[in-house]
Formats: structure tokens, C-alpha cells, sequence
């Protein structure tokens, strides 16, 4: 690279960095009252006029001041944003806040809010695709004497649940003789794969009995089906909110998305990211009329599973991708 570039590379950083941290268009005069750049004010008038050219940065209105666009923030990622590894106190803090968890769910559930906490941007974590959909144990337990609740484990550690009326109800030890051969049709089965193991256990029984079996078999079924797609546990939705002036248009069609999961769900699957690096996707490049003025700072966790933080294109880079990144490792870890 010519000295030039590393020139220009250092001023789009410099403006990115005020930016991110003023929300004020940046001009040459602050960038040279605020850093120490080596350079006359007429050179890094000139640069930024090249960085302009180059599509960098622009002029939102007629003050002199420029911000970065979208490909500059891509350009500050490539090639300017330097990761700064987090302070030994500071992954005490995560070790201590996660080590903890009881199980892979509680585990999710304080990932999600230490990254939103940290980053202040909403963050999200994706199910671990292979933990949550394979079947541990299922339990079946007389409530009453027409009421039977029927409970799904999966390895993720995760319990689902739903009381059954019980048209043909039988005595308990009907439905301990189930639960075990529940257990031994569908244990180590994957949610989506269990329909076959499900039929062919209610044909196998004496015809008396049907009834009473497949009462309880759909409301497995219903429960595997709740668990047959991967989830996204998400948190600081408020965060956007507390960043709505960063989005020129309406926030509302952002929080639908977020809402309706349908589009981050897909966001995670085009994530090539394996455990513990990072990948970051900004503005246009998420492929989503809502997300245009978003990016995106993902790390793979563990095989096909992700998280995230999603904010406005002026995030602060640097400390996403180093929170992000530290805790996809730690969440890694865990997991083995």
C-alpha cells in the first residue's frame, strides 16, 4: 500500500471514529484539532476530497462536515478497524456473569444480555441448531384424573410442556408403561424425524389401547413441531429505539423485522462464520429494505449456530466485533 493510502486510511478511520462518537458530521479542522495526523490542513482537505470521490465518505448537507457511507464503513472494517483484545477484568466479568448457567438455555438467555448490555445494540443469539433439536426425554404425569401433562427435553437442556384433556384416560401405570416406550421409539431422534417411530408405536398396540396413546402422541407431536425450527433469543430491542435518529426513515419497519424473526433467521443461515470468528454485514449488503441503514456483527458459536448484534451503520465496530467475537469464543467453549 502507498503511503498515501495508509494516508487516507487513517483519516476515513479518524472520521468514523468522531462520528460514531459525536453523531456530527466530521470537518478537517476538528479531525486536525483531534488527532495528531502529521499532515497539513490542506492535505487532509485534499484526501478527504479523494475519499469523497472515491464514494468513502459524504456530505450530507452543505456544511463542511463529511460522514461515512456505507462502503467507508466497509472500507474501516477491511482494513482499519484493529480488534482490541478485552482487558483481563473485563473477560473475568463475562466468565463470571456465564460460568454459572445451569444449562445451555440459561446459558442463551445471559449471552443475549451481557452482548446488549455491552454493545448497547440489540443482540441476538441463535439456538444451537444441533443441541435443540434432538429429543432427551420425554415424561408423562398424571395431574388428575383426566388431566395428563406431557413434557419434551431436548439437549439443549431446554423443557417444553403441554397439559393434555384426557378423553380415554387410564390409570398411572398406563402411562409409565408409555413414557418408557415413549422413550425408547423417539430418545436421540431429531425433532423433525420423529412422525415414523410416533406411528408405528401407536399401531403397535392392542387396539383397546389406541385411544388412549394417541391422545398423548399428539401432544408430542405438537410439542416436537414447536421445537422443529431453529429460534432466535433476542434483547435490547430498546436500543434502537434509544438510536432512532440514526435512521433516516421510519424505525418501525426495522422492529417488524425483528419482531417477525422470519428475515434474521435467514440472515443466520447466509452466515459463513465459523466458531469464533467474526463476520460483518452493513446497510445494503443484508439484503433487506428494513435493514438498509442496519449492520450486522456476527460470530459463529458453535457448528451452524450464530450470534449477532444488529444496529444502525454508526455502531462502534471496534468494540462489537471484540465483545462479540470474546463471547462467541467463550459460548464455544461451554458447549464442548
Amino acid at each position: 500500500m502507498r503511503p498515501t493510502d495508509s494516508r487516507k486510511l487513517q483519516i476515513l478511520g479518524a472520521i468514523v471514529e468522531d462520528y460514531v462518537s459525536t453523531r456530527e458530521p466530521v470537518g478537517s479542522k476538528s479531525l486536525l484539532d483531534r488527532h495528531d495526523l502529521g499532515v497539513s490542513a490542506a492535505t487532509v482537505r485534499n484526501d478527504m476530497s479523494v475519499l469523497e470521490e472515491e464514494g468513502l465518505i459524504t456530505q450530507p448537507h452543505t456544511s463542511a462536515g463529511r460522514v461515512p457511507t456505507d462502503k467507508g464503513y466497509r472500507t474501516f472494517v477491511d482494513h482499519v478497524a484493529t480488534v482490541k483484545p478485552l482487558s483481563a477484568p473485563e473477560r473475568r466479568a463475562i466468565q463470571a456473569f456465564l460460568e454459572d448457567a445451569g444449562d445451555v438455555e440459561e446459558l442463551l438467555l445471559r449471552t443475549v444480555r451481557l452482548l446488549a448490555q455491552t454493545t448497547h445494540q440489540v443482540a441476538m443469539v441463535q439456538y444451537p441448531a444441533r443441541k435443540q433439536a434432538r429429543i432427551r426425554h420425554v415424561e408423562l404425569v398424571k395431574v388428575a384424573d383426566s388431566l395428563l401433562l406431557v413434557v419434551l427435553i431436548t439437549e439443549s437442556g431446554r423443557v417444553d410442556q403441554r397439559t393434555v384433556p384426557l378423553l380415554a384416560a387410564r390409570d398411572g401405570a398406563f402411562y409409565q408403561g408409555l413414557r418408557d416406550q415413549l422413550n425408547r421409539a423417539v430418545a436421540d431422534h431429531e425433532v423433525t424425524d420423529v412422525e415414523r417411530a410416533l406411528l408405528e408405536l401407536v399401531e403397535a398396540q392392542p387396539a383397546a389401547d389406541q385411544p388412549s396413546v394417541e391422545e398423548v402422541v399428539t401432544a408430542l407431536r405438537i410439542l416436537a413441531a414447536s421445537r422443529a425450527e431453529d429460534r432466535i433469543m433476542m434483547a435490547g430491542t430498546a436500543n434502537i429505539a434509544r438510536s432512532a435518529e440514526d435512521f433516516a426513515r421510519d424505525v418501525e419497519p426495522l422492529l417488524d423485522v425483528l419482531e417477525e424473526q422470519l428475515v434474521l433467521l435467514r440472515l443466520f443461515t447466509e452466515m459463513h462464520a465459523k466458531p469464533g470468528s467474526v463476520e460483518v454485514r452493513i446497510g445494503s449488503e443484508l439484503q433487506t429494505e428494513a435493514l438498509t441503514q442496519a449492520a450486522v456483527v456476527g460470530a459463529g458459536y458453535g457448528a451452524g449456530s450464530h450470534m449477532a448484534i444488529l444496529g444502525p451503520t454508526r455502531m462502534d465496530y471496534v468494540t462489537g466485533i471484540s465483545t462479540v467475537q470474546a463471547i462467541a469464543r467463550y459460548v464455544s467453549r461451554y458447549l464442548e
